[in-house]
């Protein structure tokens, strides 16, 4: 572009010093060259340079061209000898604090036989004084191979020591302490809870959705406010080596935002978080509206550290567990895997439809974007419900809100999500882990619609990656493993743990999958703009891997390694070299 002329020449030279002067201060920090870039960005464009200023992207391209531009005396320009980078990944749904605790004090084996559960009795009794509680940490039905439900005669492995199993949304007590509990054969279920019985009418330990009925449990085993603050800083740190740049924390109470704040404003938060606010919806509905209104933050409140994004609440279950509440009964395998003893049962819905949608109308009011776990089609059905209501007054699509889960899905609901705008937060490694006893319990076409991917990318409806991961520090073998090439595999993929393939036909493409955990992630967290893909004035959030993703072959995609990870162009992590 032709500058205009100056009647004054000094004018003119003034201003040529000027755009000198800007041109030296545009030199980029940073240059990475050499490598295989894949950014993501709508033509899902590879380049081979990055030039990097101020923590932002400034610049793509080949080599020469990044070079010419961008590299100045004091740029910094790094070889990466072809490696593979990524824009930073997203994992969606995690719950940090609980993981990082989970084994705080020392680490828990794998529960995926009755022998490992018995082992854990056994060595927590020869430690654990007579008479205090045993806690078998949080573990599935579906990811034992017995593929059976636990009851009260496989936690008598200790006889003088109350014993809890935790599934979740289900407890398992042996019969001690169903005795200290006071639970006997006339003990009435609780309200939207259930106590199991055996054919002899005796309970047989499996309470379900009533742990409140148990005396004498510890909350959160005497953890100090300094060991929860290091517990959680330890954790989002090993999500980080993960190649994790953002989360979404999927339930937060006053005590973890209290957390996340002291971390950040210490500096010390590893990555960057979302918060999704978790709500009891059991309680008084004008308890509830009350302490709604009068929250002081709602979506989006914070920066591109440490925000608000959804106001959540429990509509069902889970369906590692028998009680996500489905279209369907459970089946007779349903007894086996979930000790169901009605074959009429389709599982738990925890609030009436009218509730849900006085707690959601005042939610959306406030300024939230709404989401709700709902694992079964019936419960599904029920927040899909709520929203449409919402919408005719107010179109919902604007505020990104989002199923969590929604294990199974169904052609109708998919296209009420897209009608709607509604997203899909999904945890692909349940593919994995959980479809060979769902398998056997919900059917072949029931399953046809478990974790559709195909179906949802294909309907235009965006999909989120995540993993749910809750317990366990190490990335592969937690419950529900928070390594995001675990997740990428299993949404490529859809093999299981028995090597089956699920429904191949909801298979997605590489560049889907990456999309799930990066630019769809971002679009999900209202963060499109500034980060989920690499380009110029974006975030320079990335990660450089060990092998080409694109290209590997398709087992070796859950074994790739991050080998550095930055964050604003800063390196947060490099992997430290084999010995």
């Amino acid at each position: 572009m032709q500058l205009p002329a100056s009647p004054r020449p000094w004018a003119a030279l003034l201003l040529l010093a000027g755009l000198a002067s800007t041109a030296l201060a545009a030199n980029s920090d940073l240059i990475l060259r050499n490598g295989k870039i894949v950014t993501v960005d709508a033509k899902f464009s590879v380049q081979s340079a990055v030039a990097i200023r101020d923590g932002h992207v400034v610049m793509l391209g080949s080599d020469a061209a990044v070079l010419a531009a961008e590299r100045g005396p004091k740029t910094v320009v790094t070889d990466l000898h072809g490696a593979t980078v990524l824009p930073g990944l997203f994992d969606s749904h995690v719950h940090p604090l609980g993981a990082g605790l989970s084994e705080f004090r020392g680490k828990l084996p794998v529960f995926d036989t009755y022998d490992t559960i018995r082992s854990y009795i056994r060595a927590q009794a020869a430690k654990t004084p007579k008479g205090q509680w045993i806690i078998v940490p949080r573990t599935f039905p579906t990811r034992l191979n017995e593929l059976r439900m636990p009851t009260r005669e496989l936690l008598d492995e200790a006889r003088d020591h109350p014993v809890m199993f935790d599934a979740s949304y289900v407890v398992i007590v042996n019969s001690l302490g169903l005795k200290i509990s006071g639970i006997t054969r006339d003990t009435p279920n609780p309200p939207m809870g259930e106590i199991v019985h055996d054919r002899n009418g005796e309970p047989n330990g499996i309470i379900k959705n009533a742990q409140q009925l148990l005396k004498g449990l510890k909350e959160d085993e005497g953890f100090a406010l300094d060991e929860k603050r290091r517990a959680l800083e330890e954790m989002l740190r090993r999500y980080v080596e993960a190649g994790l740049t953002s989360i979404g924390d999927g339930a937060v109470y006053a005590e973890e935002i209290g957390l996340y704040r002291d971390l950040k404003a210490a500096h010390r938060l590893p990555l960057r978080v979302t918060l999704t606010a978790r709500y009891d919806a059991g309680r008084p509905l004008e308890d509830l509206r009350k302490d709604i209104q009068a929250l002081p933050y709602k979506t989006n409140d914070g920066d591109d550290w440490l925000r608000f994004g959804a106001f959540k609440v429990n509509v069902d279950g889970g369906m590692t567990i028998g009680t996500a509440f489905q279209r369907q009964p459970y089946g007779e395998f349903g007894a086996q895997l979930y000790g169901k003893t009605n074959p009429d049962d389709r599982g738990q819905l925890f609030e009436t439809a009218e509730k849900l949608l006085e707690i959601f109308r005042v939610a959306r009011d406030k300024g939230w974007t709404l989401s709700a776990h709902c694992q079964g089609g019936g419960a599904i059905d029920n927040f899909l419900g709520a929203l449409d209501s919402l919408n005719k007054t107010k179109p919902i699509a604007p505020t990104r809100s989002h199923l969590i889960h929604a294990s199974f899905q169904n052609p109708h609901a998919i296209a009420e999500m897209k009608r709607l705008g509604v997203l899909a937060d999904v945890q692909p490694a349940w593919l994995y882990f959980d479809t060979p006893g769902l398998q056997k319990t919900m059917g072949a076409e029931a399953m046809k619609y478990f974790f559709p991917l195909r179906s949802y990318i294909d309907a235009g409806i965006i999909v989120a990656g995540g993993s749910d991961h809750m317990i366990g520090h190490d990335k592969n073998s937690a419950v529900n493993p928070y390594n995001p090439f675990q997740g990428m595999w299993n949404a490529v993929t859809r093999v299981n743990i028995r090597g089956e393939v699920v429904h191949p036909e909801q298979r997605v493409t590489r560049e889907e999958a990456l999309r799930m955990y990066t630019i769809w992630a971002a679009y999900r967290h209202f963060a499109e703009k500034t980060r989920g893909s690499l380009e110029p004035g974006k975030l320079a959030d990335l990660v450089v891997i060990d092998r080409d993703y694109l290209k590997c072959p398709v087992d070796e995609i859950r074994q790739i390694e991050p080998m550095q990870v930055m964050i604003e162009g800063r390196t947060v992590y490099t992997r430290p070299a084999r010995k």
